[in-house]
């Protein structure tokens, strides 16, 4: 069992926790992610990493209810348990992979929206706690849908963006970005991270502007281990899946609207038939952490 140690709402149906889970901590990495369920009958469900510490052997996620097992989720508070909690799994974030020289040469925005500000964080701190300075975007469509505006702060060069032009500057992320772009803000690398419809116009706005973009498709993710098929997409002209051979990719190179076509054929059980059918052998991807 995995005990809950700290559990709050950031917002309407937006809820934090910090899991003990020693074996995760001491080996994940941001970008990646872990899968838990909450009963030994519940679904498996792939939740990216918000933080970790390593001495306290803790994990942090953040969990949108919008079904009937992230809900029941959600309900959970401090003192109870999980019944599974399994991780680290998918590729940590290419950063991880870069020296702080090369790191420190570069100048990074992050783009956050709605729950995909969560995994954005540990990448953020991650830089800062190498020297790293950066600017990270959230985007919401009003002020109370902001959140962890004040962890943000800590690490990072924060802009907030909402719709409704109630909080900080106004307009969704990509006119945020074009207006800091034209105000002398030049970035070597952007990373996208929030749901599928604003990834697609981040990448179609930074293609124009010739800046590299990575996103993190776990928004497309279910099962979490290549079996079900869910997450399958094309990037770059190959079929890939986001939870083993991602999260993250190029972003110029997701075919974002066989992504979302797919998400919508798959929430129905005939369009999962369907999508079997029609894929044959590429449908899923196997297990991909057997190894």
């Amino acid at each position: 069992m995995f005990r809950i140690l700290e559990a709050k709402e950031l917002t309407t149906n937006i809820i934090q926790m910090v899991v003990e889970a020693p074996r995760v901590a001491h080996s994940c990495l941001p970008g990646q992610f872990l899968i838990v369920r909450v009963d030994p009958d519940g679904e498996r469900i792939p939740l990216t990493i918000c933080d970790y510490d390593r001495e306290k052997g803790t994990v942090e996620i953040v969990v949108q209810a919008v079904g009937a097992e992230s809900y029941k989720l959600s309900t959970l508070k401090a003192g109870d348990s999980f019944t599974d909690v399994v991780g680290p799994l998918g590729k940590p974030s290419e950063l991880c992979e870069m020296s702080e020289e090369e790191l420190k040469k570069k100048k990074i925005v992050f783009i956050a929206g709605g729950v995909g500000t969560a995994p954005v964080y540990p990448q953020a701190k991650w830089l800062k706690e190498r020297g790293v300075d950066c600017d990270v975007i959230i985007g919401a469509r009003t002020k109370d849908l902001v959140i962890l505006e004040d962890r943000f702060k800590q690490v990072s060069n924060l802009i907030v963006t909402t719709d409704d032009g109630s909080y900080g500057r106004t307009g969704n992320v990509t006119v945020c970005l074009q207006d800091l772009w034209n105000e002398g803000n030049k970035y070597d690398l952007c990373i996208a991270i929030g749901p599928m419809i604003m990834m697609k116009f981040v990448c179609k706005l930074t293609k124009e502007l010739n800046i590299p973009t990575v996103v993190s498709m776990n928004p497309i993710m279910v099962d979490g281990t290549g079996m079900c098929g869910a997450c399958r997409l094309t990037v770059g002209g190959e079929v890939k899946f986001a939870c083993v051979d991602g999260p993250e990719f190029d972003g110029h190179l997701v075919d974002f609207d066989q992504a979302m076509n797919r998400m919508k054929l798959y929430k129905t059980e005939e369009g999962r038939l369907y999508l079997e059918a029609k894929e044959g052998d590429t449908h899923h991807g196997g297990c991909g952490h057997c190894n």
